[in-house]
């Protein structure tokens, strides 16, 4: 396992409010942490903002390509939209890295009922789209953006799915880092259920008049200092 402190993030596609959460909690953990966007001077933008929130350097800002080609790992934040246009146009500098993908398939007409795409889940889309050159690892799809921009503990855990129990470690390190408990949920195929699962949250918070509704499993204690 490559030491966490010297693993250099792309959040791909994050100027968005995950992806400003997620730069910001590992930057603060001590990653070095690059913020890729189609418009580099939005991205630094954004770094600049963070790094004066944490007194550091560890966030720059570049274009998503260039992101992705000085990375050790890359983090798609994207909307689902954006989401095949995005991978299509970084399949090549992706190759032989590790993708998490954080994005969620959501129906604008309403956002509480489950949509399945038709490759049966974002992640295994990106699987199909990029190959097996790249290892694609599905995480952080349940958690409330709020949360993760907050300084306090994160009230709610991580699912993390993927083909490879390496690939899926290597991610719940990256979980533990940003202050959260993270759970092995096994295979890529699941990553359909969890991607899913952020649907029945926003429904929830809709039908019980709640705000940022997350999951947490039970049966065992595993919670990090101050939760």
């Amino acid at each position: 396992m490559t030491d966490r402190l010297i693993l250099t993030l792309a959040i791909l596609g994050g100027t968005g409010n995950e992806g400003r959460g997620l730069a910001y909690r590992w930057a603060r953990a001590g990653y070095h942490v690059l913020i890729g966007s189609r418009t580099p001077d939005k991205a630094e933008g954004v770094a600049a903002e963070l790094n004066e929130r944490l007194g550091t350097e560890m966030i720059r800002g570049l274009g998503n390509a260039e992101a992705a080609a000085h990375c050790d790992i890359a983090v798609l934040t994207v909307p689902y939209a954006g989401h095949r246009a995005t991978l299509e146009g970084l399949a090549g500098v992706l190759s032989g890295r590790l993708l998490v993908d954080v994005t969620v398939p959501i129906d604008p007409d309403d956002i509480s009922v489950a949509r399945l795409p038709p490759g049966g889940s974002a992640a295994l889309e990106a699987k199909a789209i990029l190959g097996d050159s790249v290892q694609v690892v599905a995480a952080f799809n349940n958690v409330s953006h709020v949360y993760l921009q907050a300084d306090g503990a994160v009230p709610c855990d991580v699912l993390v799915c993927g083909d490879g129990p390496a690939a899926r470690e290597q991610v719940l390190h990256l979980v533990e880092a940003a202050g959260m408990v993270g759970w092995d949920a096994g295979p890529l195929a699941n990553a359909a259920v969890v991607e899913g699962l952020t649907s029945v949250l926003l429904g929830i918070n809709r039908r019980h008049n709640i705000r940022h509704a997350g999951i947490r499993i039970t049966g065992e204690e595993k919670r990090p200092a101050g939760q």
